[in-house]
């Protein structure tokens, strides 16, 4: 994204095994879990935030609030929402500020093509009213959070902090996330922080640091293991110190999302003439390391380890990344990933390098979150594991849903999010987690009661 700063498959096949709700005709129970006040930790993914914003529909179909309706049926009790007004085309944070939500409409491109896919929508983005007078707050999930936010009172400054949390704590710049989580009185909680940890310095093609010493407040960065872990166990500690039992969730490998997966790494298709005027073109230019064939080509990338003095440039692979926000009609008709002088700006790519960090950073959270819950004893989510189902495809009571763009029917318009079908996939992968560890009966939640990507008439 250029760039969300919160916090989601050409030709996979589906690959098509059952998954239906569970516990039909059986009796709700909590088994050894406390239900009757539960919190929800998180970033965008756990407050409803899709198609690249936030609104009041959305937080209504959160993952969260859907598994709070059904622990209702085992003794759970109320869930409060910090909702925003159900007005306006959501609250999106960009570098841009604050910026409607995605829908589907008609677009021409530079070809005069005019095709079907994500604009913005229409009218003015949601404005994000003050609710503190109503907390505290079941619902503390927080578009933008990284890990290392979740106990940080300056985080919830409205000048200088996230201004959606600023609207709903008891004291903006003061109070934290884990403060309102446990003004709540948590007798159950659930985690999942640390996506944003690596999802912004991947969205952004791997631009900013790695590890640094103290990170861009604003994300972009690739967060320290350590300091993801460390963040995490201080949520779970004070939950531990309430006698709350709960769920913590891993961190979702990036390469499973549509953002990265999108736009092929070969598009460029040529002629023979074509590619033989680039030819010459880059010849004369002593590039000899890229070259042009009549058929589909990969485009162009920098890549600073090449040795030509001035261009250093390459072509992409497979093993390279484009992400979702590349300019099409920039590589269409203004010559961007063809041109010698136009290679892909690394904001564009991820390359195999930096997937690699990325892949390694995830699973060095994952290691630490998963033997976390195994210290305090909660239930363990392989979210990472589950939402890899994804893109490979799954058969939901009839319903073909899989990772690809649009089509998939799991994933919102933003590329990153699911949309409410795909979040209440998500909701019954934690209901299932939370059955098995505490001996509870939860029922899951009706999937396909759920919307999809909602297409214009």
């Amino acid at each position: 994204m250029k760039k969300l700063i919160y916090i989601s498959c050409l030709g996979m096949a589906l690959l098509a095994f059952s998954c239906k709700p569970n516990l039909e005709g059986t009796a709700a129970t909590a088994g050894d879990a406390d239900l009757t006040s539960f919190v929800a930790i998180g970033n965008s993914l756990t407050s409803g935030y899709a198609d690249g914003a936030l609104i009041y529909s959305g937080q209504q179909n959160s993952f969260p609030v859907m598994m709070a309706g059904q622990f209702a049926k085992a003794g759970g009790g109320a869930f409060k929402v910090p909702y925003l007004l159900n007005s306006g085309n959501g609250m999106g944070l960009s570098s841009a500020g604050i910026i409607p939500r995605r829908v589907l409409g008609y677009t021409t491109n530079c070809l005069g093509v005019t095709s079907l896919g994500p604009v913005l929508a229409s009218g003015p983005a949601t404005t994000p009213t003050n609710v503190s007078a109503g907390g505290p707050y079941n619902l503390i999930g927080v578009p933008g959070a990284s890990s290392f936010h979740v106990a940080i009172g300056a985080y919830s400054s409205a000048t200088q902090g996230n201004p959606y949390l600023s609207r709903f704590v008891e004291t903006p710049g003061v109070s934290s996330m884990l403060s309102e989580a446990l003004r709540a009185k948590p007798s159950f909680y659930l985690l999942w922080l640390g996506n944003n940890d690596i999802l912004g310095f991947a969205t952004n093609g791997g631009v900013g640091a790695i590890s640094p010493n103290f990170p861009n407040p604003l994300g972009g960065d690739l967060i320290d293991p350590a300091m993801v872990q460390g963040a995490l166990n201080a949520v779970m500690d004070s939950m531990a110190n309430r006698g709350a039992k709960g769920v913590v969730a891993n961190i979702v490998d990036i390469t499973s999302i549509p953002f990265f997966t999108t736009i092929p790494y070969n598009p460029i298709n040529l002629r023979q003439g074509q590619a033989d005027t680039l030819n010459a073109q880059y010849a004369q230019l002593g590039i000899t390391n890229v070259t042009w064939k009549a058929g589909a080509n990969p485009m162009v990338i920098e890549d600073t380890t090449v040795a030509h003095p001035t261009f250093k440039i390459r072509h992409a692979t497979a093993q390279d990344y484009m992400v979702l926000t590349l300019p099409m009609d920039s590589v269409s008709c203004a010559g961007w990933g063809v041109l010698p002088n136009k290679a892909l700006q690394d904001q564009y790519v991820l390359d195999a390098e930096e997937v690699a960090i990325v892949r390694s950073y995830t699973d060095q959270y994952n290691i630490a979150i998963e033997a976390l819950a195994s210290s305090y004893g909660v239930a363990y989510a392989d979210m990472n594991k589950y939402m890899k189902s994804f893109k490979s495809g799954l058969v939901y009571n009839g319903s073909e849903l899989n990772a690809q763009f649009v089509s998939g029917g799991a994933f919102s318009l933003d590329g990153i999010h699911p949309n409410p079908r795909g979040y209440a996939l998500v909701a019954n992968e934690f209901i299932r987690v939370i059955n098995a560890q505490y001996n509870a009966t939860i029922p899951s939640v009706d999937v396909t009661s759920y919307d999809g990507i909602i297409f214009p008439n």
